[in-house]
């Protein structure tokens, strides 16, 4: 509704330069000024669209479509993939197929907005390698179909489970779905319409959007992580080690946070992790200080791992114009696309790692994507490690004070 009393104000203007130059002049200048309304309003409306709430952020929601750009995603084949007005769109392609995430999730919570013309038909593929196989059993397929037209309708999983009712509707729709272990749940605009077990769970996999014919158009596009557990449990450092040499000082305040001051040092966990979804909140107490989220360590020794830097500094007021790195970019080897944190507010971390590709989220902003071509090494700064190791808490140098909580993390699944 604001978008559109914003738009009215130019039709408003319009019509007020009509009565001033006279008829013919007025009506070039209204129907001008409707033009530039509803391209107003259509703009306003987008933008309204691919956020997250406050409660989706504290919930571990994540954006896999940022509203402006294919950041994250990769096609298949050659399908007119594009962004338009806020949506992801595809009208065209030579045959069949996907525009999917660069990242494999395992157990996941997803939603997505679609919109699809009269005969059209589409999908919504989890767990699904690069060139799916439904038929064959290697991903499910939630389908988007006439429900008169298709043994598969809107909401059912292909070649796995039918929808008994139509529950489709004109224009927008939305999914809500689940995927936990060997069972699939599925949503439609608010109604249940799937829950299936699968005795052979697929682990992970790529989400998938299908072109197959007809325009249809995705936004709202977001994944929370599921099965997470915590890595700290707001009382003390159990689960966690202190290295000999380590000068940072880290401690357990009176708010049940993590915090780490002084350095350079590390605190690291007791267990190894090498594919993961890890999630924390932090707080930089301070302005332009830096500290990082290192993983896959080698345990026991300091800081020998790949690092999700954390660093909110940016030049020239341009935000993709990071400092050393910027939040959520891999230090030495990709900086992040965009500085989405601020010093001084908690924000939300989210780090992804699925063997030589790696990603990054801040307050659910994708802001990097990664993947280690270098030879394997036991040594992640010589070359590609894909061993588990520790995860370390760095305190970078003397002027570090930052602030951790909330930190928990869910293992990803091998495909199978």
């Amino acid at each position: 509704m604001k978008s559109l009393w914003i738009g009215m104000r130019y039709v408003a203007s319009g019509l007020a330069v009509r009565g001033r130059l006279g008829d013919r002049l007025g009506r070039a200048a209204a129907a001008v000024a409707i033009c530039v309304a509803f391209a107003f309003a259509a703009r306003c409306s987008a933008a309204e669209h691919n956020r997250l709430s406050a409660e989706e952020l504290a919930e571990g929601w994540i954006l896999l479509f940022d509203g402006e750009s294919l950041f994250g995603w990769t096609a298949g084949h050659q399908a007119d993939w594009k962004v338009v007005d806020g949506t992801i769109t595809a009208t065209q392609a030579d045959q069949p197929g996907l525009l999917h995430t660069t990242s494999q999730f395992g157990d996941f919570a997803l939603k997505v907005d679609f919109r699809i013309e009269k005969g059209g038909n589409s999908g919504v593929f989890l767990r699904t390698s690069p060139n799916p196989q439904p038929k064959g059993g290697r991903c499910y397929e939630v389908n988007i179909a006439p429900w008169d037209e298709n043994e598969y309708p809107t909401g059912s999983i292909v070649e796995r489970a039918r929808v008994t009712r139509d529950l489709s509707r004109a224009d927008w729709q939305q999914f809500e779905i689940t995927a936990s272990g060997g069972r699939v749940t599925v949503k439609l605009n608010d109604q249940p319409a799937i829950d299936y077990t699968d005795l052979r769970p697929l682990g992970r996999g790529y989400i998938g959007l299908q072109f197959r014919q007809g325009k249809v158009e995705f936004r709202n596009i977001k994944l929370k992580p599921l099965n997470t557990k915590s890595l700290f449990n707001g009382k003390d450092l159990s689960g966690w080690k202190s290295h000999p040499e380590s000068k940072s000082e880290f401690t357990v305040t009176p708010e049940g946070w993590l915090n780490v001051k002084n350095g350079r040092g590390m605190l690291e966990t007791e267990e190894r992790f090498d594919d993961f979804t890890l999630q924390l909140q932090c707080i930089v107490n301070g302005d332009g200080l830096n500290s990082g989220v290192f993983f896959r360590c080698i345990p026991g020794e300091l800081m020998n791992g790949y690092e999700c830097q954390i660093h909110n500094g940016f030049r020239d007021g341009d935000r993709s114009k990071p400092v050393d790195c910027g939040t959520g970019g891999f230090f030495r080897r990709q900086d992040a696309r965009r500085v989405v944190a601020d010093d001084r507010q908690w924000f939300d971390l989210t780090l992804h790692a699925d063997g030589a590709h790696m990603a990054a989220w801040v307050n659910g902003i994708q802001v990097s994507d990664w993947t280690d071509t270098r030879k394997p090494d036991p040594n992640p700064r010589k070359g590609l490690r894909l061993d588990a190791g520790t995860i370390q808490l760095q305190g970078h140098d003397p002027t570090t004070d930052f602030s951790f909580r909330h930190l928990r993390i869910a293992p990803l699944e091998t495909r199978r």
